[in-house]
């Protein structure tokens, strides 16, 4: 009798998974953010947040949860029950960066999350605040190298962290970093002067990068924004620097297949609307939907090794 019943628990379970999908949901969602509001995150969760919530017929609510680069967030999701009520939009930060970054990670970023989504990316870009006597990226360099150490950038972020590092290397310059627990406070100091470098994301910085309070160098993909025209990649002058953030839904570890595949499939729907499109482009981000949760749960894997790859290229040691 005893042998039965592991089986019969495990008959149990697995009937538990398709009867909680289709009756999924028939309470609010919520959808964490380790970001503060007013980031290029928080933008783009409260864009699709509000399609998703009409098509899953239940409230998708936004709970940001910033700080420690987006690991309290993280930490949050992966000791949350599995059952499609907590999910995350999360970046690169959280993903493919802090395993290199910090030394005491307190979750593992493929074992205790169950990849649903890919949303799509949001590019970067170099400001400096005008007191700085640089138009390109090449009198930049110029004027760090003259000056060693006298110049500061802001770095909120893995993104913002990883690009400044990454061309301190390659152009040889000494730029101090000074850490901010998010994306709108460094932009107010880089705009104070009181830090005179920033790579910023079009989400939390477009609004800025337009002006002329500050002033935008390069962008850092590999090819001209449209959202900037006329704004150089930061890659013409800084050889072989190509950088983005990518951005995705994940649930805690454990997620029944059955709740993946109908959040997969509505954020299929959402992120094909064109309202949708237009708010998020507005931003800068593109829209890059993985076709299925096994493609994206590969994607998160690599890019792990590729952000590796990146920070340790860039010399940047584990705190």
């Amino acid at each position: 009798m005893r042998i039965l019943v592991p089986l019969v628990l495990a008959l149990a379970a697995g009937a538990a998974a398709p009867a909680l999908a289709q009756g999924y949901p028939t309470q609010p969602v919520t959808l964490v953010v380790p970001f503060a509001a007013g980031s290029g995150t928080d933008a783009v969760a409260r864009t699709v947040a509000q399609k998703l919530s009409e098509r899953l017929k239940q409230p998708v609510l936004v709970d940001n949860k910033p700080g420690a680069s987006a690991q309290l967030g993280a930490q949050y999701v992966a000791k949350a029950k599995p059952d499609g009520y907590t999910l995350f939009m999360t970046t690169n930060t959280s993903h493919s960066a802090n395993p290199s970054l910090f030394k005491d990670l307190r979750y593992d970023p493929i074992k205790d999350f169950t990849p649903i989504v890919r949303v799509g990316e949001l590019p970067f870009a170099l400001a400096v605040h005008p007191s700085v006597p640089a138009r390109t990226m090449q009198e930049l360099i110029a004027h760090a190298r003259a000056n060693p150490g006298k110049l500061s950038y802001a770095t909120p972020n893995s993104t913002s962290l990883v690009a400044m590092e990454s061309i301190k290397r390659i152009a040889g310059v000494d730029i101090q970093a000074v850490p901010y627990k998010s994306s709108p406070q460094a932009m107010t100091d880089l705009i104070a002067g009181t830090v005179q470098v920033y790579v910023t994301d079009f989400g939390s910085g477009m609004a800025m990068l337009r002006t002329d309070r500050i002033r935008t160098l390069g962008v850092t993909t590999a090819h001209e924004s449209q959202m900037l025209p006329g704004v150089p990649p930061i890659g013409r002058t800084v050889k072989d620097f190509d950088l983005t953030s990518w951005n995705g839904i994940l649930g805690p570890a454990g997620l029944p297949r059955p709740v993946v595949d109908r959040i997969h499939a509505e954020m299929q729907a959402v992120l094909a609307d064109k309202e949708v499109q237009d708010k998020l482009a507005g931003i800068g981000f593109q829209v890059w939907p993985s076709r299925t949760p096994e493609e994206f749960t590969k994607y998160v894997a690599d890019q792990l090794v590729h952000w590796t790859r990146l920070i340790q290229q860039a010399g940047i040691k584990p705190e």
